[in-house]
């Protein structure tokens, strides 16, 4: 058996290893300490580091770096129980010979089911009949309401930018309800495109025909502020804009002059800063709905981050290929 080590603070460790979850895991590793450990350098004794051969982490876990990396000579696999892995393990961890296998897979799910129901809602006009009928109560007539007509999912587009693990999920989720979507994204090639069921799109084009347009790229020095001014300007009149990715990918002071008039709307559950500052114009623009960072796992989505680590330390003690593992030469394009 693997000898195992697992820093995780005091809330995280709750969360997902329940006494029924560590029972599991530990028919495929030795736990050299079953308790909750936020920080290994200042905590676990040299000895005890030295024998670790698989460390598990998650959300709020202290970053791992060759300072910790070469006190674990002996450490395999990092098995992350969250998604993004980049502020955990760094390039030259990973070039040490340590494979990282992380749970982005089971969290792109609940997002995508979250960007779904946003769009079907916001199509059906749901916020604005929420509006209307708390305004006028017993006097609203549904269908004499100017509304009315500019509802539905039927013929609309969809634009996807960014073929994530959250933006195929979303693809997948989107097929049922006879949407025409787009996509744009530079590294899927035609054929992959045709397989997905979409339309391969320049942004420009994806921007100016889309109802609907859903951010789903990851945080890159390239992606960064790089949903601006001209994007907003390129999108039609009435369209929504959602994003679940991350909020500094989109320069939020061009979001806020985009939408301020009303000619857009806007999803957001991830803002640049988060949370929002107090005084935020967008807190109380009718046209925006903003949420907590909630789309990812929460309550008992988290059982399936969960799962999906454990079976992947079961393959690797098992010398089976990992199917989630983070490849060192894709560093640069994941979240």
């Amino acid at each position: 058996m693997l000898n195992a080590l697992i820093q995780l603070g005091r809330s995280g460790y709750d969360i997902h290893l329940r006494d029924d979850v560590l029972s599991s895991l530990k028919q495929s590793c030795n736990l050299l300490n079953s308790e909750p450990i936020a920080d290994l350098h200042a905590v676990i004794p040299a000895e005890e580091l030295a024998r670790t051969e698989l460390l598990i982490t998650g959300w709020g876990s202290k970053p791992v770096d060759m300072k910790l990396r070469e006190a674990m000579p002996r450490l395999k696999l990092i098995a992350h129980l969250a998604g993004s892995v980049k502020s955990i393990v760094s390039p030259e961890v990973m070039q040490s010979g340590v494979r990282v296998t992380h749970a982005a897979a089971a969290n792109a799910k609940p997002v995508a089911q979250y960007v779904l129901a946003v769009i079907l809602l916001h199509n059906k006009r749901v916020p604005d009949w929420v509006r209307l009928y708390s305004e006028k109560r017993s006097q609203l007539r549904v269908r004499s309401e100017p509304l009315h007509s500019l509802i539905g999912n039927r013929d609309k587009t969809i634009g996807i930018v960014g073929a994530s693990r959250v933006g195929r999920y979303l693809i997948e989720f989107l097929q049922p309800h006879n949407f025409r979507i787009l996509l744009h994204d530079p590294f899927v090639p035609a054929q992959e495109a045709k397989a997905l069921g979409v339309e391969m799109a320049s942004l420009d084009n994806l921007l100016t025909e889309s109802d609907v347009v859903s951010l789903h790229q990851p945080l890159l020095p390239t992606t960064q502020k790089s949903f601006g001014a001209r994007e907003f300007t390129r999108m039609r009149d009435g369209a929504l804009f959602i994003n679940t990715a991350r909020g500094a990918i989109v320069d939020q002071g061009a979001l806020i002059d985009a939408i301020r008039d009303g000619r857009l709307s806007a999803m957001l559950d991830v803002t640049d800063p988060e949370p929002l500052p107090d005084d935020s114009p967008l807190w109380d623009m009718p046209n925006v709905l903003l949420t907590p960072h909630i789309a990812g796992s929460l309550g008992t989505e988290v059982a399936e981050m969960t799962e999906m680590v454990i079976e992947e330390i079961r393959r690797f003690t098992r010398n089976e290929p990992l199917q989630y593992e983070v490849a060192a030469d894709a560093w640069e394009r994941v979240a």
